[in-house]
């Protein structure tokens, strides 16, 4: 009977590991299920649960799991961990900050984060209780908010070109400052959503490939396929000049890349800064930009 048990867990050992990695290599998001999968079970969570399963296995097959988790392990840091060489910083330089503060947070909590006042810092999903009290105690920066908890501040006036919203709250907020194009993005975090609708709006919104800065939460990985288009025409600032894991999502444990900065060709990227923080699920994103 025991081994008939043995063999039982040892085929399902079998049969979960080749799930996951057909969830996560093959199928990824050819559908709105597989994509659910996909999302679920990043590759850090795909190497816990094999971990976990060997504990249940004998000496000998304990090793396969083993095998298989180092395989996974430095696949997940070939892909995620950067260590990037950065410039020296230039007064005139451009710092870009960007953070998801989890409707618990505004600017003063960002500030206080990020150690400064950057020249642009966009907010999603704020806390907009002390906006007319910010606004009072910086007079002479500009500030723009948006009824789908979006907050841009700036040093330099904001000229807002686009505001579109889906039904489904995914909102592109398209404005010029300092010279350059920005796109900000915010992707609904909702399950029952497709990406595939979501960050097709997107792409058909972004006009503008030169001097333009995207920055927001895509809510989807770097390796997703519905960001093909912005790999083609952007760096990412992360993986171009970021030092450490690329992930940003959740409180402080690298699980997804859900937080991007996506820079157009013809700007340079000078440094890349992921900030962790309990104040939210998400980390801070920051980078300096020379034109």
């Amino acid at each position: 009977m025991l081994k008939i048990v043995r063999a039982l867990y040892l085929f399902l050992n079998v049969a979960i590991i080749l799930a996951f990695l057909a969830i996560h290599f093959i199928y990824k998001e050819d559908s709105y299920q597989s994509s659910l999968l996909y999302y679920s079970f990043p590759l850090p969570i795909i190497i816990l649960a094999v971990l976990v399963l060997s504990i249940f296995l004998n000496r000998k097959f304990r090793k396969f799991n083993l095998l298989i988790a180092l395989l996974l392990l430095l696949i997940w840091l070939g892909r995620s961990f950067k260590i990037k060489l950065s410039e020296e910083i230039k007064e005139s330089d451009l710092e870009i900050v960007f953070w998801n503060a989890s409707r618990n947070n505004d600017f003063e909590d960002a500030f206080n984060i990020n150690k400064g006042i950057p020249h642009l810092f966009v907010l999603v999903e704020l806390n907009k209780n002390n906006m007319k009290t910010l606004q009072l105690e910086y007079p002479d920066y500009h500030f723009y908010f948006s009824e789908e908890e979006i907050a841009v501040f700036s040093k330099k006036p904001i000229k807002i070109n686009l505001e579109s919203t889906t039904k489904y709250n995914s909102t592109i907020i398209n404005f010029e400052t300092n010279d350059i194009n920005f796109y900000v993005i915010d992707i609904t975090g909702s399950q029952d959503v497709p990406r595939s609708w979501e960050l097709g709006f997107v792409n058909e919104n972004i006009k503008i490939k030169e001097k333009t800065i995207l920055l927001g939460d895509f809510n989807v990985p770097y390796e997703s396929k519905y960001l093909s288009d912005l790999k083609t025409n952007f760096n990412h600032a992360f993986n171009k000049k970021g030092n450490g894991f690329r992930e940003t999502w959740f409180w402080n444990i690298p699980l997804l890349s859900l937080d991007h900065i996506w820079v157009s060709k013809d700007l340079k990227i000078i440094k890349t800064k992921k900030t962790g923080t309990f104040k939210s699920d998400h980390s801070m994103l920051k980078t300096y930009i020379r034109k």
